[in-house]
């Protein structure tokens, strides 16, 4: 899997259980980095757990990007699906490689968003991983439309 969002060289971090995760940072549009990340022989970043959480914000910390940043990940919402306020990923889905979509539970602690998604039933959105520095200097993160 890989997180688009730029280091002279993609900065990799792997589990034990051996998914791995690696950065390639610059501009482009959801659909150009999934694109990207398919021709790498991967998809776009899911994170279905707290370990692969702390894996790519490890990697991401590795590449020392200037925040705020937002980093696509393959977290997308069809357009026949509505917002679910209630829901950790809030009716987003981990979209899978050849675009198929892994109807994933996630753990709670995986709902934070830096900002609510718009509330719809009408359009298909996607969301990134939004990256901050906390005013205590700390690092923030949370999804963000």
């Amino acid at each position: 899997a890989c997180a688009l969002g730029r280091p002279p060289r993609a900065a990799v971090r792997c589990l034990p259980a051996g998914t791995c995760f690696s950065a390639h940072l610059h501009n482009s549009t959801y659909a150009a980095a999934s694109g990207a990340c398919g021709r790498r022989r991967g998809s776009l970043a899911w994170v279905g757990g707290e370990p692969e959480l702390r894996l790519l914000l490890g990697l991401l910390a590795e590449a020392a990007l200037p925040t705020p940043a937002l980093l696509w990940v393959g977290l997308k919402r069809s357009a026949s699906t509505c917002t679910h306020a209630e829901h950790p990923l809030r009716g987003f889905t981990w979209e899978g490689v050849g675009g198929g979509t892994a109807l994933q539970e996630v753990p709670e602690a995986l709902g934070r968003w830096a900002k609510e998604p718009v509330r719809s039933c009408l359009t298909a959105r996607c969301a990134g991983l939004h990256l901050a520095v906390t005013l205590e200097s700390r690092p923030s993160w949370g999804w963000k439309e």
